[in-house]
């Protein structure tokens, strides 16, 4: 169990934006909590305690800060040091029970704000840790705003009359409906609360110098020339006035309060101009400045926190937002973003400078556009929130070196890329970094790995450049999406075609040949010569008229989903570069069809080509640069046609019983460590996990009544060496494989005895398996990612071999198909050289079954099950090594600030 009394403080926000801690109560918070209940009315009073007795107020207050008994927990939420407001549950004597008594209680004036619902969520959180699998709840049934607060958590909830009362059950089943409901509730707040960062109707400027060559002068002159609507005022106590915009000494003397600040001071002073800026009333702060140390940077945070002002950087480039009705330019780059419809979020100022100039160039432009910095606040989570309803963005690109929390951002990200394409760059991808590992599953699990997981669950596109980035951009935003990934190449010079065609199938695009119908319906209308494959080559000779016929008819066939153009320019027809290009950006029905453009002697990597008919079509100067933006835009119209995947509900599994066994197990061993192999089998079970059946022997005679027990209509058995840390047996050699008779089984126990003597434990017996495919499954507990379940071909070359797929739990149906459709081994398990096919079902029920053990035990460090046998019969783990560690819960989902 967890004491939840331990749990530090978090910040979160309200439904209009504000911010309030949310912590559990202590003793010296009797007096405000007292406070809390007298200021209410009577009828608050009466619809709290079913009385309006004054009496209710002081013992509620007791209760609260008193002495408390394990299933007990009081959660308040307070802002600005203020109470307003505070929740409770109470398992009653049992302490071990797994229902609790739920109490709510928000001050006056502050209802429908949230702040009930923002401290029953955290309750739920709390409860979940300790057991508690459901509230219970008295309401009078005249109190509907309690009743609707249960009503709309998205929990499964129940209602019982008993005269003039209703008791409510809720179940705290963390459902996907649930986790639904928390984020539809955190992104309407958080859009809110970055209304004064994005949409500000004052901006203060502190740290703007009379001198050129500060950034905060450049900001300054950003904001004025680049039409901003609202007011503008410059902070220095030196000056009245700086580039024409008035100045001031102080925050605290401005004629009206900013709703964003932006702060260009030496580190030193940031702290103190937070503060002023905090008590001034300013609701958000960019902090371009960089150098902080750790206690400035805590000071920052902390007078973010206390006076809820929301913050960019510290260490950015800046903010803008190109809405005509804002013209918000706080950067420092050269030159104004070019307005448009693509949201850019980045931690580096280089990398958005490069970005900014690139989508201006290319005539896409950005909606809004955040330099993170330091991320010690607003995050890119936060900024893919708000392009989703702003209205204005359909393309998103990030490039973000490290993820808050990654579990909640992914389910973000999820419902964001339905709507619009969500670009990154995959920074960080080398191994350089890579820990040394002690299990198959650790050495599997790169960063490489991880980070792909959340790309491909989320549906985000993820390039290795910023160049690729904005290859795919230009793509995405100009042209629809393929409907899969069937290419046909055209062009007026044989080996241009030839590089396309190597590129697309680098790429994994297929060049699918023509049916002879379609060659003979393409080649009466090429000029004499032209040669009809795929690549076309139409000759140098063609005319416009010739290749935009070509084009017209490819598009219509319906084997084909996309077509490259790639053109060189001769001197041999009289139609121009220009003019060929013409064939393929209009033409009847052409723009249901994805095309693309390679032109050799092109300038720039890409560019964005005025259609005919309107619209624009991208030409790259590679024909690698068309084909990787198109295998993305392939990839992204597969994910979008694939059904929302779900997390099956699982028999079997005993949650309570798994707990039980890492808590024993953690508590003699308080650093945590390798399960013996009783405790590891005992764990499995819970979980319903298959494995070959096994017995433990200490002694040589032990050993031999094993083998006797075990050994079927099979006379083999297999016997394995054990003692504590041993992970690869195959490498200490502590493996015996088919042992015939009584001898040979003594033989194998006094080896291990000899060679491991002063190490060995004990030994592990088995049947000999049957033949069948071997595999590995595995997951690993990334602290920041959460649990990573991998899978893959097994055996002893499993690291060699490195054929393996990822995936974060918890999966869904969908993610296990992907996870056994995506290692080269996998056409083995669909009975590829005439073998049958494993047992499909069996496969993907292991792996749900450890995704399921890796998101109930967070202590759960790795699990390592290799081999796994899998055969037409069925699946079962033949060696399964688990590494538990003494870590607490931690809610991805639970709405908090960072």
């Amino acid at each position: 169990m967890t004491d939840v009394s331990r749990r530090p403080a978090v910040h979160a926000l309200l439904v209009d934006g504000t911010t309030v801690c949310i912590r559990p109560v202590t003793p010296g918070d009797h007096d405000q909590l007292q406070g809390l209940y007298e200021e209410m009315s009577p009828e608050n009073l009466r619809l709290r305690f079913f009385a309006a007795s004054r009496r209710s107020a002081k013992m509620a207050a007791d209760r609260a800060c008193g002495p408390s008994h394990r299933g007990y927990r009081a959660l308040l939420a307070e802002t600005k040091g203020q109470v307003i407001g505070l929740a409770e549950y109470d398992t009653g004597e049992g302490e071990d029970a797994d229902s609790a008594e739920i109490s709510i209680a928000v001050a006056d004036g502050l209802h429908h704000r949230g702040v009930g619902t923002l401290l029953v969520e955290h309750l739920v959180s709390a409860a979940r840790a300790e057991g508690i699998t459901s509230f219970t709840a008295d309401a009078l049934s005249e109190n509907h705003e309690v009743l609707q607060l249960f009503a709309d958590l998205g929990l499964r909830t129940s209602r019982r009359f008993e005269g003039p009362e209703v008791v409510c059950t809720v179940e705290l089943d963390e459902t996907d409906a649930y986790l639904s409901a928390v984020e539809a509730r955190g992104t309407c707040a958080n859009v809110v609360s970055l209304e004064p960062l994005l949409r500000p109707g004052t901006v203060a400027v502190v740290g703007a110098g009379r001198k050129p060559g500060s950034v905060g002068r450049a900001i300054l002159h950003h904001l004025k020339t680049g039409g901003y609507a609202g007011r503008l005022f410059a902070v220095n106590p030196r000056a009245g006035s700086i580039l024409g915009v008035h100045s001031y000494p102080s925050v605290s003397a401005l004629p009206k309060t900013p709703d964003l600040v932006v702060v260009a001071v030496p580190s030193a002073a940031i702290p103190a101009a937070a503060e002023e800026c905090g008590k001034a009333g300013v609701r958000a702060l960019l902090v371009v400045s960089a150098g902080l140390d750790d206690t400035q940077a805590k000071t920052l945070l902390a007078a973010c926190r206390e006076y809820g002002m929301r913050l960019v950087g510290p260490n950015c480039l800046g903010i803008s937002n190109t809405d005509p009705d804002v013209s918000l330019d706080a950067t420092f780059a050269v030159d104004h973003p070019r307005p448009g419809t693509a949201g850019v979020a980045v931690q580096s100022g280089g990398v958005g400078i490069a970005l900014l100039d690139g989508l201006s160039r290319l005539g896409i432009g950005v909606s809004s556009f955040a330099s993170l910095g330091d991320k010690y606040d607003v995050s890119g989570n936060d900024m893919l929130q708000w392009w989703e309803g702003d209205g204005r963005t359909d393309l998103a690109l990030l490039h973000l070196e490290s993820f808050g929390s990654p579990r909640a951002s992914s389910r973000t990200a999820r419902r964001v890329t339905r709507r619009m394409p969500v670009l990154t760059v995959d920074a960080g991808r080398t191994d350089a970094g890579r820990r040394a590992a002690a299990s198959h599953t650790a050495a599997a699990a790169t960063r490489t790995m991880t980070r792909g997981a959340l790309f491909t669950q989320a549906g985000i596109t993820a390039t290795r450049s910023v160049g690729e980035l904005l290859e795919t951009a230009a793509l995405l935003h100009s042209q629809p999406l393929p409907a899969g990934s069937r290419v046909a190449i055209v062009t007026n010079a044989g080996g241009a075609g030839v590089l396309a065609a190597d590129a697309c199938t680098e790429a994994g695009l297929a060049i699918p040949p023509f049916t002879p119908e379609v060659v003979d319906d393409l080649l009466t209308v090429l000029p004499q010569g032209a040669a009809v494959g795929n690549p076309v080559d139409a000759t140098a000779a063609v005319t416009e008229e010739q290749l935009s016929e070509c084009v017209d008819r490819i598009m219509r066939h319906p084997g084909i989903d996309a077509v490259v153009l790639a053109l060189v320019p001769t001197a041999v027809a009289a139609a121009t570069g220009d003019d060929l290009v013409r064939a393929v950006t209009g033409g009847p029905g052409r723009r249901t069809r994805t095309a693309v453009v390679v032109r050799l002697e092109q300038d720039l990597p890409v560019k964005l080509l005025p259609a005919i008919g309107g619209g624009t079509i991208p030409s790259y100067a590679e024909p690698q640069a068309a084909a990787r933006a198109l295998a993305h835009a392939a990839h992204r119209a597969a994910w979008l046609s694939r059904p929302v995947g779900t997390i099956p509900v699982l028999d079997g599994v005993e949650t309570s019983r798994a707990h039980a066994v890492a808590e024993t197990f953690l508590a003699a061993h308080p650093d945590g460590g390798w399960l013996d192999p009783r405790t590891c089998a005992e764990l499995l079970s819970c979980y319903g996990i298959p494995q070959l059946p096994w017995a433990w022997a200490e002694t040589e005679d032990e050993a031999l009544a094993a083998a006797e027990r075990l050994r079927g209509d099979d006379s083999r058995v297999v016997m394995k060496a054990h003692w504590p840390g041993l992970v690869h047996k195959s490498e200490q050699h502590a493996v015996h494989l088919d042992l015939r008779g009584d001898t040979q089984v003594r033989e194998a126990f006094r080896d291990f005895e000899t060679r491991f003597d002063g190490l060995l434990e004990g030994v592990l017996v088995q049947p000999l398996a049957a033949r069948g495919t071997e595999l590995f499954a595995g997951v690993v507990q990334d602290q920041v990612f959460g649990p990573l379940v991998l899978f893959g071909l097994g055996g002893t070359a499993t690291e060699v071999l490195a054929d393996h797929a990822a995936r974060l739990a918890p999966l869904t149906d969908q993610d296990v198909h992907d996870l056994i459709t995506a290692p080269r081994c996998a056409p083995l398990l669909f009975g590829a050289r005439g073998s049958g096919p494993i047992d499909l079902e069996g496969l993907e029920q292991l792996l749900l079954r450890l995704s399921r053990m890796a998101s109930d035990l967070p202590q759960l460090a790795e699990a390592d099950f290799n081999p796994v046998l899998a055969t037409p019969g069925g699946v079962s783990v033949l060696d399964a090594r688990v590494r538990l560690l003494p870590r607490r819960p931690q809610d991805p989902y639970l709405r908090r600030l960072r």
